[in-house]
C-alpha cells in the first residue's frame, strides 16, 4: 500500500495525502478522510522514501551537557512537549560537561543527519564558534547568548543582582559567594557579576573578593564551602551560582554545627527539588527552563517551515523564591 491507494479511498489527490504527512496545508474535511483512512489501515509512510525524496529526516539533534540536572531536564521536558506534537522527533547528545565533545557531537550533525540542532550551551571555544558556522541546519541555542544566532536565554545577572540585594536587605553584611566557572558565561560570569556589582551598590565592594569557584556538585559545593570559610572569616550568608552547590553547602554548614539561617543564610539559583528538600529550605531563583526549551523548539520549528535566516533572541525573566 502506497500514497496512491490512500488517496483512492480517501477520495483525495495523491498530493494532498503528500501534504497530509508533511504537514502541509489541508482543509479539515481532507485532513479527517485521510486521518480516518490512515487509522483503518495503520499505514504508516517509509521514512527512507520521505527522506530521499524531501531531503528531511524529521529529526532535531540536542546536544544538553548533562541528563542528571534539574535545569537540563526541564529544559528537555520542553522541548518534547512541543516535538510530540510535531512531525519531527529528538535526537539527544549528551556530553557530560565535555566542551570538546560538544564540538564532535555538532560536528557530527554536519552530515545532515538532522534538520536542525538546538544547543543547551556551557561555554563557547572557538571550535564551537567555528563548527556551529559550518552547520547546514539553522540552529537554536538555549541557556547562553551568542551575537548571531537565535538564542532562548535567562536574565542571570539581574537574578544575581536581586538575589545579593535581598541578602543585604536582611541585614547579612559579611557575604560569601560560590562561583560557577566564568567560561560559563552564563552561570558563571553574569551570576558572578550581578554579585559583585550588588555589593559594589551597596557600599561593600570588599565583597567582591570573597569568591571560591566549584563544580557543579553537591560534593564540589560541599568542599568548597569549607574552603571558603577558612578563607573568609565571620561570614553570615553564602550565595552559590546553582542550588547543587548550596545543597552542599547546606550539608557543610550541618555537619560542623553551624546554624542556618541563624548564623548563615544559604542561598542557590535554579529552584531545583533540591532547594526544598533542604532542611531549612533554601533561597533559590526560578529560571523558566522549561519554557526556554519550549521556545527554543518553536522557534527552529519555525526557522524550519519558513526556511528563514532570521536571528532571534528571547531573554526570560525570573524571580526569587523563599519557602
Amino acid at each position: 500500500m502506497n500514497i496512491v491507494d490512500i488517496a483512492k479511498m480517501a477520495g483525495v489527490s495523491s498530493a494532498a495525502v503528500s501534504r497530509y504527512f508533511n504537514n502541509g496545508h489541508l482543509s479539515e474535511k481532507k485532513q479527517e478522510a485521510i486521518r480516518k483512512v490512515v487509522e483503518e489501515t495503520g499505514y504508516r509512510p517509509s521514512v527512507q522514501a520521505q527522506t530521499l525524496r524531501t531531503k528531511k529526516t524529521k529529526i532535531v539533534g540536542v546536544v544538553v551537557p548533562k541528563v542528571a540536572s534539574a535545569s537540563i531536564g526541564r529544559v528537555v521536558e520542553g522541548i518534547l512537549s512541543v516535538l510530540n506534537e510535531s512531525a519531527y522527533q529528538m535526537l539527544l547528545a549528551v556530553t557530560q560537561n565535555n566542551p570538546k565533545k560538544e564540538v564532535e557531537y555538532l560536528a557530527a550533525f554536519q552530515e545532515r543527519q538532522v534538520d536542525g540542532v538546538i544547543l543547551v550551551a556551557t561555554v563557547f571555544t572557538a571550535a564551537h564558534k567555528r563548527v556551529l558556522k559550518e552547520l547546514p541546519v539553522p540552529v537554536v541555542i538555549v541557556g547562553q547568548y551568542l551575537s548571531g544566532y537565535c538564542c532562548v536565554f535567562h536574565d542571570d545577572y539581574h537574578a544575581s543582582y536581586d538575589l545579593t540585594k535581598l541578602f543585604l536587605e536582611k541585614g547579612r553584611r559579611k557575604l560569601g559567594y560560590l562561583s560557577a566557572i566564568h567560561k560559563d558565561k552564563a552561570v558563571g560570569a553574569e551570576r558572578y557579576k550581578g554579585f559583585c556589582d550588588a555589593v559594589r551598590d551597596s557600599g561593600l565592594a570588599e565583597l567582591r573578593e570573597n569568591t571560591v569557584t566549584a563544580a557543579f556538585t553537591v560534593a564540589s559545593g560541599y568542599e568548597k564551602t569549607g574552603e571558603l570559610l577558612e578563607k573568609y572569616d565571620s561570614l553570615d550568608g553564602i550565595i552559590c551560582a546553582t542550588d547543587t552547590m548550596a545543597a552542599g553547602a547546606m550539608q557543610y554548614l550541618q555537619e560542623h554545627h553551624i546554624n542556618v539561617p541563624d548564623t548563615i543564610l544559604v542561598a542557590g539559583q535554579g529552584d531545583s527539588d533540591m532547594a526544598r528538600v533542604t532542611a531549612p529550605p533554601i533561597i533559590t531563583v526560578h529560571y523558566s527552563y522549561e519554557k526556554s526549551g519550549v521556545l527554543a523548539v518553536q522557534m527552529l520549528l519555525e526557522l524550519l517551515q519558513y526556511d528563514e535566516s532570521i536571528t532571534k533572541e528571547v531573554k526570560l525573566g525570573y524571580h526569587i523564591v523563599e519557602l
